[in-house]
């Protein structure tokens, strides 16, 4: 690639920091991922190394990657702030935010899974078969309940990525922990229900075939049916659970 000079679109510095903050919010390079050697960036971007160094060191300064040891320069954790301040930190501890959580995981992710239908490009589509096979690996075996919801939301993440729309991705990435949270909160609670079991996977497979097949408005559908099945059989064993704690409570004469 050639070169562009200083009276082009600015300096060779700064042709560094905008290809690498392009990179960053495609979530090309993610939180914590080595960035490539010198001599690949070099080559890749078409500089000199005096105008990488003096890219790398702005986006330093800006706080977009950081110095490891042992590994280079890394992309910075970037929503870490948000995800620790004291409203996040309260919306985890309170039960009732995980149904308020699937209602905006129903609106995202039937976005996402529209525009991954529409956008989604050959190695996308690699990446999703490759996480829905290791999902649907999981649930056949005895897999812990925390493994199968990182599993579960590695599926539902490699679709939102695959949509090419960097603000739902970093959105969807900012709410990461609580988002995982409703997934463990949904693999812990239902699937050892083997009838909710066979419909999750239902559920996933219907997703999949949507989405890698191309159909925006079935892969939209498919997410929002989704979500609203896991909401619903949530409410349902909840309900089930005050009904019997009340039944007990009467039992050991507590009325």
């Amino acid at each position: 690639m050639k070169s562009l000079s200083k009276d082009g679109e600015g300096s060779l510095a700064d042709v560094v920091v905008k290809r690498i903050e392009r990179l960053i919010v495609d979530g090309v390079l993610k939180q914590g991922q080595t960035l490539p050697s010198e001599r690949r960036l070099t080559e890749k971007i078409g500089v000199s190394r005096t105008a990488l160094r003096e890219g790398l060191k702005t986006l330093r300064a800006r706080g977009l990657i950081e110095t490891a040891q042992g590994k280079g320069s890394v992309v910075a954790n970037l929503t870490a702030e948000p995800a620790q301040t004291p409203m996040m930190q309260l919306l985890t501890t309170q039960p009732r935010t995980l149904y308020d959580l699937l209602e905006v995981r129903e609106m995202l992710e039937a976005e996402s899974a529209r525009l991954a239908a529409l956008r989604a490009t050959s190695a996308d589509l690699i990446l999703i078969k490759r996480r829905y096979e290791d999902m649907m690996t999981a649930s056949t075996k005895e897999t812990d309940a925390s493994t199968h919801a990182r599993l579960d939301h590695a599926f539902h993440s490699a679709i939102c990525e695959a949509s090419h729309n960097p603000v739902l991705v970093h959105t969807l990435a900012m709410l990461n922990e609580l988002m995982l949270s409703a997934v463990f909160a949904s693999v812990n609670n239902l699937y050892h229900r083997e009838p909710q079991k066979r419909e999750i996977d239902r559920q996933h497979s219907k997703l999949y075939k949507s989405v890698t097949g191309r159909l925006p408005e079935q892969a939209k559908r498919a997410a929002i049916a989704h979500v609203k099945g896991v909401r619903q059989c949530l409410s349902e064993i909840e309900q089930d659970e005050q009904r019997l704690v009340r039944a007990t409570l009467r039992l050991e004469g507590w009325n």
